[in-house]
């Protein structure tokens, strides 16, 4: 038997679709830098999508990239972004942000998020402190949509938040790497068109749901990141051959197909949930993305790996340990019929 993958969602290259674009535009001359026509009808139709026909859209190659340069671009230098401890900016990103310059201020998490009353305590807090000139200012709000641990925010505390933002002149920036599966998710009743009437910044994932890579920055409130252009050309970020991102989210933006993908992450790792919980495994937090935590017995877990890879999460005890096995657009349902017979 051949080793079954499901330590990530990025672990394919693009859905095929993308591909045959590319392939059917690949000796067509078009203008760089993204101000190609296929850059132009991505923009349209993402706009089009989040009901928010004045947003600036930026189309970036990374993850880490775009959250380096979004962040960069939101705060002054005296500033830093609030997170939660277990953000993906504080923890899995190299200190990415603290190399440009500021500091992420990390808040204890709630099964991955940060709530609004957090985020007012932080600053009144620091307000009130006789020595905060002397310390690094809450400039924004960074958080992840799904989050680290594959949950979601619901439409009432992503409201919250927004209001705690508002009420503190602090830009709410949404981390959307695996957005389309948090929007496959039945459970939250947020969409795109709840993160842009809420978020001043939010970026659509494409590396982790079917683009070979790339990410579609949103920026509702324009005026937040002027000279957003400039920015990205200082970090890094401009891609010279930006139509190769406009066509592969103008695909992705056709014909729904960016949901469409995403369904068959998450329902193929709700399946993986309930047939493991009738198995009588315990999950270390209920998550309803295409991410899921396991608790298995090391014993049981060395055995697993000769067959599986997955991404050992953290040790859960003296005797069990934490995995994650992670679902994409692209898994197959033999591969996961062939995954719970390992169990």
């Amino acid at each position: 038997m051949s080793i079954l993958h499901f330590e990530s969602d990025y672990l394919e290259g693009a859905h095929p679709l993308i591909l045959q674009r590319l392939m059917q535009t690949n000796l067509e001359k078009t203008p760089g830098y993204g101000l190609d026509e296929y850059t132009a009808a991505a923009k349209a139709k993402i706009r089009a999508a989040c009901a928010c026909p004045d947003a600036d859209v930026w189309l970036l190659e990374g993850g880490t990239q775009t959250n380096a340069t979004v962040i960069d671009g939101l705060l002054r230098a005296y500033q830093g972004v609030i997170a939660a401890q277990t953000g993906h900016i504080n923890v899995h990103e190299a200190g990415a942000i603290e190399a440009s310059g500021h500091k992420v201020l990390a808040l204890p998490h709630h099964d991955g998020k940060i709530s609004a009353q957090d985020v007012r305590s932080y600053v009144a807090a620091f307000n009130a402190d006789t020595s905060c000139e002397h310390e690094v200012a809450p400039g924004m709000v960074y958080i992840s949509h799904p989050t680290e641990y594959g949950t979601l925010y619901t439409k009432e505390e992503l409201t919250d938040l927004g209001t705690a933002c508002r009420e503190n002149g602090l830009p709410l920036y949404l981390d959307g790497a695996r957005l389309g599966y948090g929007l496959a998710a039945d459970t939250t009743g947020v969409t795109l068109q709840t993160i842009a009437s809420l978020c001043d910044v939010f970026y659509i994932g494409g590396t982790k749901v079917g683009a070979l890579f790339g990410e579609a920055v949103v920026v509702t409130k324009p005026s937040l990141l002027p000279h957003f252009f400039t920015i990205i050309k200082q970090h890094g970020a401009l891609a010279a051959k930006g139509r190769i991102l406009g066509i592969q989210f103008d695909t992705l933006f056709t014909d729904n197909l960016y949901r469409t993908i995403s369904d068959n992450a998450v329902r193929l790792a709700l399946k993986i949930r309930d047939s493991l919980k009738q198995k009588g495994f315990r999950f270390y937090i209920d998550s309803p993305t295409n991410q899921q935590f396991i608790i298995v017995e090391n014993e049981q877990l060395r055995r697993l790996e000769q067959t599986v890879v997955c991404s050992i999460w953290e040790p859960y005890d003296s005797t069990h340990t934490v995995i994650r096995l992670a679902t994409s657009w692209a898994t197959k349902e033999e591969d996961v019929d062939e995954l719970l017979k390992q169990f």
